[in-house]
């Protein structure tokens, strides 16, 4: 009997216990890429999220990581490590001094530094890559590989493990690569990236890149795409590549040039090209979503099939989208620094919901117009179907969620509407601008000012505040959420929380 109840008695712990873990983790997932896989609607399944944090007290921090001087980069999680961009105006590495953009690896249990990569600053013009801004792009992860586009406008393929498990290659330069030309080389070690290939939209695509590149890579099947950064040189008023692509499409194992867009809008950027490309299925098609920095969002098709080495296809648009039809659409840089009158630009993605695309824009926050919007378009043909007033300028990308659409401005307001309507539920009037973009989460809103206030409202259609708090230092990036713990990032830190006890 006795041999009996151990034989039993095991199979049933085993199955209580698996049972408990799934009850306990349900929801709890990375976070690997800017918003949702494809739509890129910041919207989490994570449950069991604060309702209040802290950073100075402490209440419900988990850990918190010193990160550079300025930093506007989202972090992405996946595979027990944090991803996030920044700048080494805190060095982690004796050897590597000076300005440079950084990406860095953290621990996702304690956030200890598991390796980072420090690429030198475009050196030509300040302008190519703008001073201690360090890196913006967000890291989108998939298996063993992460992907980004570095401050100097190359698309990076990395092996998550870093220079620990050896260089792997094919590329092998790693040293040469993080070393500022002229100085003596920095010969890499175990805390250093390890480079896979690298792909310079400068020579690829023929870009003009400006202030630094933001820009989230698309995985789309064995393909990636993402947006050129391509812009206006230092004068604010020439673009010096007028047939630079905007959209670029890669090979996801070697970083080949297989697609670009046709639609010659390299002469129409006001400013520079900000937003990345989202998808979605509509009527059974499956389409491309892209904002360029003329204004436009338009749909492509997706590439088909791989063309043979040596050849570049042309994207095919679906449909295109005007988001400010009364906009001046030629000899656009008459308007710089015009406050009244010009066109419209994208910052924030298109996120693809219910059938249809949320996209915010409206003059440039630098040298356009104080005018905005949010606008839903009908995603199978591009008509529009509401657009709503914001306040001054935005930059943020809207959540949407449960029929509601958040959305936040640099008129210091958040705004809750109606998603098929367009109708506003409620306002927030806020003390600082929000570049960042709102995160909806287990029922509730999170998100951060550039005064480094932080709010916690209640995702429902009456306005609830449920928290807010201050950070003492600017917030650019959006919350993220994953397996139970919450990311909040500021210029100078990494914090992360989770409810005391889980």
């Amino acid at each position: 009997m006795l041999n009996s109840s151990f034989s039993t008695t095991p199979t049933i712990i085993t199955k209580c216990l698996a049972l408990a873990c799934l009850l306990g983790v349900a929801g709890a997932a990375d976070q690997p890429q800017w918003g949702e896989a494809w739509s890129r609607n910041m919207v989490s399944g994570e449950r069991g999220l604060p309702e209040a944090l802290d950073p100075k007290s402490g209440e419900n921090l988990l850990w918190s990581a010193k990160l550079g001087t300025e930093g506007h980069c989202t972090p992405t999680i996946a595979g027990g490590r944090v991803f996030v961009g920044t700048n080494n105006g805190e060095p982690r590495d004796p050897r590597i001094v000076g300005d440079r953009g950084v990406m860095m690896c953290l621990d996702e249990k304690d956030g200890h530094l598991l390796w980072q990569l420090t690429v030198p600053k475009l050196s030509d013009d300040i302008y190519y890559d703008w001073p201690k801004s360090g890196m913006s792009s967000p890291t989108t992860i998939e298996g063993d590989r992460a992907y980004l586009v570095s401050n100097r406008a190359e698309v990076l393929c990395l092996d998550v493990h870093g220079m620990a498990n050896g260089n792997d290659g094919p590329f092998m330069d790693e040293a040469a690569h993080q070393t500022v030309e002229g100085e003596p080389t920095v010969e890499v070690g175990p805390l250093d990236a390890d480079i896979l290939w690298r792909t310079d939209l400068r020579t690829e695509a023929g870009i003009w890149p400006h202030d630094g590149a933001h820009t989230s890579v698309l995985i789309h099947g064995e393909q990636l795409w993402l947006n050129t950064g391509t812009g206006v040189d230092n004068t604010h008023r020439k673009i010096r590549t007028p047939d630079a692509a905007s959209l670029v499409v890669l090979d996801k194992a070697t970083g080949r040039l297989l697609a670009r867009d046709d639609e010659h809008i390299a002469p129409n950027i006001f400013h520079c090209t900000w937003s990345s490309p989202s998808v979605g299925k509509v009527g059974g098609r499956e389409l491309i979503f892209f904002a360029g920095g003329d204004g436009i969002v338009r749909a492509f098709e997706p590439l088909a099939e791989v063309p043979p080495v040596g050849e570049v296809r042309k994207l095919k648009v679906v449909w295109r989208y005007d988001l400010d039809p009364s906009g001046p659409k030629e000899e656009v840089h008459r308007f710089t620094q015009n406050k009244s009158i010009g066109p419209s630009n994208v910052y924030g993605l298109p996120v693809f919901a219910n059938d249809h695309l949320y996209v915010a824009g409206g003059g440039d926050l630098w040298w356009g117009k104080n005018e905005a919007w949010l606008k839903c378009v009908d995603a199978a043909n591009g008509k529009e179907t509401w657009s709503y007033p914001l306040g001054k300028h935005v930059m943020s990308t809207p959540a949407v969620h449960d029929g509601l659409v958040f959305i936040a401005d640099t008129g210091r307001t958040v705004h809750c509407l109606d998603a098929a309507s367009g109708q506003v539920m409620w306002t927030h009037e806020a003390k600082g601008d929000f570049w960042a973009s709102p995160l909806v989460a287990d029922g509730k809103v999170y998100i951060g000012t550039r005064k480094g206030d932080f709010y916690i409202f209640a995702a429902s259609r009456e306005k609830k505040l449920i928290f807010t708090t201050e950070f003492g230092s600017p917030i650019s990036a959006c919350p993220v959420a994953a397996n139970g713990t919450l990311y909040v990032k500021t210029m100078t830190d990494l914090y992360a929380f989770r409810v005391k006890g889980k």
